[in-house]
């Protein structure tokens, strides 16, 4: 995972995004259908407990990624996929103060957000997930112009159809395609025009990273990894070609890994596995919740955050959209 620092990495999608479309954007409708685990509910209250907490007065964190826009909007996502309010109750204030240090962080002339790729795409996930929700004019013409730098910088990768750390890369990886192809999805299912083409060459260049045993490599098919792997098998979930012999292949890559945890970058893993195995097959992702519960449990610290090599607002962040499917009320986790 060359490069997959934070900075430039944005650090790397949540997202599954099968939003539910209005006519203005999307509302954001509590499931009351599903008993939540009750250690569920405290390990999540007390990581949001953590976030609200740290939050600083212009809406990022201080730690060593959290001043990042990527970071801020999965942090913002952590709220909302709790259900939290973004115009009143508790929580609105952090949320809406993450919303407008991302769009402090746009460029206004190209609509660029951040320092790289992966700030930018996570950044257009939250502002996907936010329009229609957030009573703030400004997401709307932001959304539109982080997705429009998305689809130029495609349009200019000629070679590969596909993105890397800048928007005038000329080569591609499968981390940053990720990202980017979940921030379509999201934008596309709130609403906004976002060409089926775009998506077709996107999914195109990361089958061609897709080996025949479903793992998928960083930059070719040869050396898969399990990370990977979930980003392209989720983003094959978002466009529903999941009867495809690719699909299977990666789904039974995933379902061998369920006990992996990766040791660079673990709540990259958590953030992916999770919506993957979700979107997959409804009893492995049980098996693996299950899991990943009581993982996660024991990693908590006491202030309520999850400690982390890439800052603890990203790791907390990670972890709880990890946690945020046994909820499932938000649109970007319905299937």
């Amino acid at each position: 995972m060359t490069r997959m620092n934070f900075r430039t990495l944005l650090a790397a999608p949540i997202a599954a995004l099968i939003l539910t479309l209005h006519s203005g954007g999307q509302d954001l409708e509590r499931r009351t259908d599903d008993s939540i685990p009750a250690q569920v509910e405290s390990m999540y209250l007390r990581g949001l407990q953590y976030l609200a907490k740290n939050q600083n007065a212009q809406g990022s964190w201080t730690d060593s990624t959290g001043n990042e826009p990527g970071v801020v909007g999965l942090c913002v996502i952590a709220f909302l996929a709790h259900g939290e309010d973004p115009n009143v109750g508790p929580n609105a204030a952090n949320i809406r103060k993450g919303i407008e240090f991302i769009l402090s962080q746009q460029n206004a002339n190209n609509g660029y957000i951040g320092n790289s790729m992966y700030n930018h795409g996570f950044a257009t996930l939250a502002l996907a997930e936010c329009y229609g929700m957030v009573d703030n004019p400004k997401i709307a013409p932001a959304l539109k112009k982080a997705v429009d730098l998305i689809l130029s910088s495609q349009k200019r990768n000629t070679r590969y159809n596909a993105w890397r750390y800048t928007p005038d890369a000329r080569d591609a990886d499968t981390t940053v395609t990720g990202c980017q192809m979940v921030a379509l999805f999201a934008a596309r299912n709130a609403g906004m025009g976002v060409p089926d083409d775009a998506i077709n060459k996107g999914l195109a260049y990361l089958a061609r990273n897709r080996s025949a045993d479903g793992s998928y490599g960083y930059t070719s098919a040869g050396g898969g990894k399990e990370t990977l792997t979930a980003i392209g098998s989720l983003c094959i979930s978002l466009s529903k070609d999941k009867d495809s012999k690719g699909y299977q292949a990666s789904l039974a890559y995933l379902k061998k890994k369920l006990d992996y945890r990766d040791r660079y970058y673990p709540f990259y893993w958590e953030y992916y596995m999770s919506q993957a195995l979700f979107h997959a097959d409804e009893a492995t992702w049980k098996e693996w919740n299950a899991r990943n519960i009581r993982y996660l449990s024991t990693i908590q610290a006491p202030a309520g955050n999850w400690p982390g090599n890439q800052g603890n607002a990203f790791s907390t962040a990670g972890a709880l959209l990890s946690l945020a499917l046994n909820y499932r009320f938000l649109p970007i986790y319905e299937k």
